[in-house]
């Protein structure tokens, strides 16, 4: 019934909805509800170490027999710069002293580490049916042996340039993250954020420009974002923010509330939670400090500084310091369960395609 099943064909799963992996938003229960429901659930990998990674996907094989998609980062990790980390310090230091914090403070940080010999073992192990990497990709033996092992490769492209070296390097299909997404961007051919389309503009073009499956991702939490991408020639989507609200979640209620309020225009890019551009929620930090600084250490070092402000203010009830990440359509997530909302997505995106199709029919005769 959907117009497009290459995608379905490629991942084995009953529709063409793909929970993004969200890291320290989501774990097992999600992804397990997702792929249940008949979507991809996605297991985030960056934040987990090895036995984590066993524990969370020994937990999901137990519940689901459904497809898998386990995610990383594939980022090349710089040496380092303890001047920098100081003079961020320095940065923050009306904030510590209004808090009444000494300026060394220290609190737990979350760390990203790359895909590596590890991680990459253990894919070999467990075999999930897809890989999916962000940051472009891993080294290319690193990626012969996922493959070698069985696994789907996908990994997020934030430009033509992205998606065709991503299909040049293995990727068996390409997901097109516009500038509406939250998170991370996955950009790592360039650097300028302001140059980056927006899933409109990106998802078509990327489409003309490679032969294997488009994923749409980026803006899209509803039916009609659902139909719009694959009007634009996408064979599926993938979708976070739309899945914070609901119960499987593992943000903060913190985080929850201010996503309930939250409108179009509330979010921004920012490198100051980890050094490199992510969309989320704008908050004072991000006003005050950012969005986007210079003296932000390198990914993904900077929220290292962060931590203790997070923490004290979050005792007090408050977001200040908060990496509140979300994309643009916020505003259309859902507090419904994570395998009932992929259903309903699923539901209403044929039903749409199926309005919209019958009038296309209708105007051609």
């Amino acid at each position: 019934m959907w117009p497009n099943r290459r995608l379905l064909d490629l991942l084995g799963t009953e529709l063409p909805i793909i929970q993004a992996p969200m890291a320290g938003a989501n774990g097992a229960a999600m992804a397990i509800a997702v792929s249940e429901a008949g979507g991809l659930g996605s297991l985030p990998c960056a934040m987990l170490d090895a036995d984590k990674v066993r524990a969370e996907i020994g937990v999901i094989r137990q519940q689901t027999t459904k497809p898998l998609n386990t995610n990383f980062f594939c980022h090349t990790p710089e040496e380092p710069d303890p001047d920098a980390e100081i003079q961020w310090r320095k940065a923050l230091e009306r904030f510590y002293l209004e808090l009444g914090l000494n300026l060394s403070a220290a609190a737990p940080a979350p760390n990203r580490r790359p895909f590596d010999d590890e991680m990459c073992t253990i894919v070999e192990e467990v075999v999930p049916e897809i890989v999916s990497f962000h940051f472009g990709l891993p080294a290319k033996e690193l990626v012969r042996r996922v493959k070698s092992a069985g696994c789907t490769v996908i990994a997020s492209a934030t430009s033509v340039a992205e998606a065709s070296w991503l299909q040049d390097n293995g990727c068996d299909a390409v997901i097109a993250q516009g500038y509406e997404a939250g998170g991370h961007r996955g950009m790592f051919l360039a650097e300028d954020i302001t140059t980056q389309a927006g899933t409109m503009a990106l998802v078509p073009q990327v489409v003309d420009a490679v032969s294997v499956p488009v994923i749409a991702s980026g803006g899209i939490a509803d039916a009609r974002g659902i139909a719009a991408a694959f009007a634009l020639g996408a064979a599926g989507v993938q979708l976070g923010t739309a899945y914070l609200l609901t119960p499987e979640a593992t943000i903060s209620e913190l985080h929850k509330d201010a996503l309930r309020s939250a409108k179009d225009d509330q979010t921004m890019l920012t490198n100051i939670f980890s050094g490199r551009p992510a969309r989320g929620l704008v908050n004072r930090i991000m006003r005050e400090a950012g969005p986007m600084s210079d003296a932000a250490p390198i990914f993904p070092t900077a929220g290292g500084a962060l931590a203790p402000l997070k923490v004290k203010a979050e005792e007090n009830g408050r977001t200040d310091f908060s990496s509140l990440w979300s994309g643009q359509a916020a505003a259309l997530a859902s507090e419904m369960g994570s395998g009932e909302l992929t259903r309903q997505l699923a539901e209403d995106g044929l039903k749409l395609l199926a309005r919209l199709g019958g009038r296309a029919a209708q105007s051609i005769l």
